[in-house]
C-alpha cells in the first residue's frame, strides 16, 4: 500500500497550488492522509475528487464547514497496522509526547501529524510519529515537503522534499 501524507496545505481559492509532482502522486497512490489545515472546504473536496481513498482531520485554522465534516481525531488501520492521525499543536518534539498522551489506549504503529510545519519521521518506542511538513508554506522550515508511507511487511516512511 501506498499512501501520500500532506498537512498545512493553507490553500484559499485563487491562491498558490499544490505542486504538479505531489497531486501526480496522489494520483498514483492508494490512499491520501491529510493531517489539517487545509483551510476552505473546497481544498478537501478537490482532493477527495483525486485520491482513490483520502483520510483526513481539520486543523486550527480550518473553516467552520471542515470542523463540522471532519473529525479532530482519527484512527484506522492501513495493511495490518494501526495509523492515528490528529493535527496536533506545539512545535514538533514536544507534540509527539501530547500525541502519544491523546493516543495512549489506541495501540498504534504510526502516528500522522502536522501544525508545525516540520518535517518529522522518527519513531519512539514501537510508533513512528510523522509530520510531513508543508508542501506550500515554509514559514517555519527551510523547504517543502510532503510525505510517502510504504506499508507491507514493514512501515517505510519518507520525506519528499519540493
Amino acid at each position: 500500500m501506498r499512501i501520500v501524507v500532506i498537512s498545512d496545505t493553507h490553500l484559499l481559492e485563487g491562491s498558490v497550488k499544490l505542486p504538479d509532482k505531489l497531486l501526480e502522486d496522489i494520483k498514483n497512490s492508494d490512499m491520501l492522509i491529510h493531517a489539517g489545515d487545509f483551510i476552505e472546504l473546497k481544498v478537501f473536496e478537490g482532493l477527495k475528487a483525486i485520491a482513490k481513498d483520502i483520510k483526513a482531520v481539520w486543523g486550527n485554522m480550518d473553516c467552520e464547514d471542515l470542523k463540522k465534516k471532519l473529525p479532530e481525531k482519527e484512527v484506522f488501520k492501513a495493511g495490518k497496522y494501526k495509523v492515528g492521525v490528529m493535527h496536533g499543536s506545539g512545535a514538533s518534539g514536544d507534540m509527539v509526547q501530547g500525541l502519544s498522551a491523546v493516543f495512549k489506549n489506541d495501540d498504534l504503529d504510526l502516528v500522522v501529524f502536522g501544525h508545525s510545519h516540520s518535517a518529522f519521521n522518527k519513531k519512539r518506542g514501537a510508533i513512528l510519529f510523522f509530520n510531513p511538513g508543508s508542501p506550500t508554506d515554509r514559514v517555519f522550515s527551510k523547504y517543502n515537503s510532503y510525505g510517502i508511507i510504504e506499508i507491507a511487511d514493514k512501515i517505510k516512511a519518507r520525506i519528499v522534499r519540493l
